[in-house]
């Protein structure tokens, strides 16, 4: 065994230590208020992540910059649609970018008040994909103004569609009506709209197109804002850096700002293109992950708290 007698030790209380007594957290009990429990996080790894950042996105509406939201299908799936919308009507998030998927599930839920089909047993026969009113209804609405961007043209046929409760559920309309951008990013072939003879794939390339042009102006106007990606493990993390780039390019200057990615484990793409590579020259990155449905409304809800 090997001599220990010559080790060189340090004293405790002049050795440097990552957690001190001030950040621990305090216990909880029942009837607690949401800004108590928050105040009794502990002041370490994610918790301190969760609080800073909902810090950074009230001060940013605070100071009148911009929070664009950019997400895929799966926060809609989950219920997410009427707290995006009212925080939308809020003026907390200022624009919102979808992919195909996000269009589907909106529009199915704002008009028959449920999506989501079981894609495993659909597939055996078929069937999946196949709802000839889905697919209609998006590619009617797109192939009449293509020219107005995919996201405004299904909006805006939306509200025209009369269905129930479309400015408490569906982004689209929400968007459309508050005169809010919300922008669509198709990879043709990848959604179900697109399998039907109704798709129009030039007016779905021109719509899409203008969209991400309308993206690219709400990110010139970034600085100093918050940019968040809300389950996208690949489109709009590419479209998003796509964006900044353009912008940089034309000479906006958009380098010191906040972005946050949420997802329920670490992807690639987002962790390079939304945390790391925007925010090299100045700004903030963040990763928070866990699942959407509660990581999602328990931001936003600190996000509130911080601006009341």
């Amino acid at each position: 065994p090997i001599d220990t007698d010559g080790l060189k030790t340090v004293d405790l209380s002049t050795r440097p230590s990552k957690v001190k007594r001030d950040m621990l957290g305090a216990p909880v009990r029942a009837g607690l208020t949401l800004k108590e429990w928050l105040a009794g996080l502990p002041r370490v790894l994610a918790a301190t992540d969760l609080l800073d950042a909902a810090r950074l996105i009230a001060a940013a509406r605070r100071a009148g910059r911009p929070v664009i939201l950019g997400m895929g299908a799966h926060p809609i799936k989950v219920g997410l649609g009427p707290l995006i919308c009212d925080l939308m009507g809020r003026g907390v998030i200022t624009a919102v970018a979808l992919n195909g998927a996000g269009v589907i599930h909106d529009v199915e839920m704002a008009l028959s008040g449920h999506t989501s089909e079981d894609v495993d047993q659909a597939l055996a026969d078929g069937s999946f994909g196949m709802s000839q009113d889905t697919a209609r209804f998006i590619n009617e609405a797109i192939a009449a103004a293509p020219e107005n961007g995919l996201g405004r043209a299904v909006g805006q046929a939306l509200l025209a569609s009369g269905a129930e409760g479309l400015q408490t559920s569906s982004l689209l309309a929400t968007a459309a009506d508050l005169d809010l951008t919300l922008s669509v990013h198709v990879a043709l072939g990848t959604d179900i709209v697109h399998i039907h003879p109704s798709c129009d794939a030039a007016a779905t390339g021109q719509a899409s197109h203008v969209d991400f042009r309308l993206l690219a102006a709400e990110v010139a106007d970034l600085e100093g804002g918050v940019y968040l990606n809300l389950g996208s493990a690949v489109i709009l993390p590419e479209v998003f850096l796509k964006a900044l780039t353009l912008v940089r390019n034309l000479g906006h200057r958009v380098y010191d700002f906040t972005t946050i990615n949420l997802d329920m484990i670490s992807h690639y793409r987002p962790l390079t293109n939304v945390v790391r590579r925007p925010t090299m020259v100045a700004g903030r990155g963040f990763n928070l992950i866990g699942h959407h449905e509660i990581n999602f409304p328990l931001l936003m809800a600190a996000v509130l708290e911080e601006m009341a």
